[in-house]
């Protein structure tokens, strides 16, 4: 027999109003420092009972706490919450606290698994609804979801993740109001791997590499910020490319030049890449904007008009 569950909510606002109208009891929502849509809806709903984190002050712990320890909850909720949630918030709830993560953990605990997965290759990733603990990404699994990486990118694999992450996490919540938790099971520290924001050389790529693996680096650091590279002095970050047998056969592994039709192609180690879109950088501001995009022709124009060095 199912109960009305009383559940402490962080994240979207989307996910509160999906467990809202599931029929469980949202005595507190804390909403992300996100602008994202449903914000206005959720607070007409629940009036008082939401805390806003975009733009709250230094308070919002102690704001947050007071309203954990003026009602009971059976159970704390999150998805796309952006902070650490303490192990005193987490003891408070009958059932503790449960969360959604954009992985099959333990692959990819951390802040962009999205650029982990498809960078290392995997031909799947998930969606795995996990037990919260005061450490990111590490508690025991309840439910997980599997879907194929394919040649999408990183915006592109977030997207596909988001109906899934929801599914399984108010499925998560009804089982609960049936009797119990899902069937946990603990996480396997030997096979686990971080998945940290890329910086330094995981923003480039090594032209050593196949046509493919270089596609892939990209694909993993796209829309944003792209796969930062320099040709002539010129700087822009490549955010779509494609296998390319059209270049120079005396070009090197790293070296570029402009196709007759006006492409940007770059040596690999077997094949060449052509960039098909770009952002321009820093270095780019005597020619071009920063941040301006660029389309294929239009980029394959910037770079002819680059004196070489």
């Amino acid at each position: 027999m199912s109960k009305v569950l009383r559940v402490a909510y962080f994240g979207l606002p989307l996910g509160a109003c999906l467990l809202r109208a599931d029929g469980h009891e949202l005595g507190l929502c804390v909403l992300s420092p996100i602008d994202a849509p449903g914000r206005r809806r959720i607070g007409r709903l629940l009036g008082e009972r939401v805390i806003d984190a975009l733009g709250a002050s230094g308070e919002l712990d102690g704001v947050i706490e007071r309203a954990l320890r003026r009602t009971s909850f059976d159970l704390l909720v999150s998805w796309f919450w952006t902070r650490r949630l303490p192990a005193r918030w987490l003891a408070l709830p009958a059932h503790g606290g449960i969360g959604a993560h954009p992985s099959l953990l333990p692959r990819h605990r951390g802040p962009n698994p999205y650029f982990w997965a498809i960078d290392s290759g995997d031909a799947e990733t998930g969606v795995s609804i996990h037990r919260l603990t005061p450490e990111y990404d590490d508690g025991d699994v309840l439910l997980q979801a599997r879907l194929s990486v394919g040649e999408r990118n990183s915006w592109q694999l977030a997207r596909a993740l988001d109906r899934p992450a929801l599914a399984l996490l108010r499925r998560a919540v009804k089982l609960y109001t049936q009797g119990g938790a899902p069937a946990a099971e603990p996480q396997d520290e030997a096979v686990a791997t971080w998945a940290p924001e890329p910086d330094g050389d995981l923003l480039r790529a090594d032209f050593s590499w196949p046509a493919e693996r270089v596609l892939r680096r990209l694909r993993a650091l796209s829309p944003v910020p792209g796969l930062a590279l320099e040709i002539r002095g010129l700087a822009f970050f490549a955010t779509r490319a494609r296998v390319s047998d059209d270049f120079p056969r005396a070009l090197l592994p790293g070296e570029a030049a402009v196709t007759p039709q006006g492409t940007v192609v770059i040596r690999c180690a077997d094949r060449g890449i052509a960039i098909e879109r770009a952002v321009a950088g820093e270095a780019s501001r005597g020619a071009v904007a920063e941040g301006t995009e660029l389309d294929e022709r239009t980029l394959g124009r910037l770079v002819s008009s680059v004196p070489e060095a």
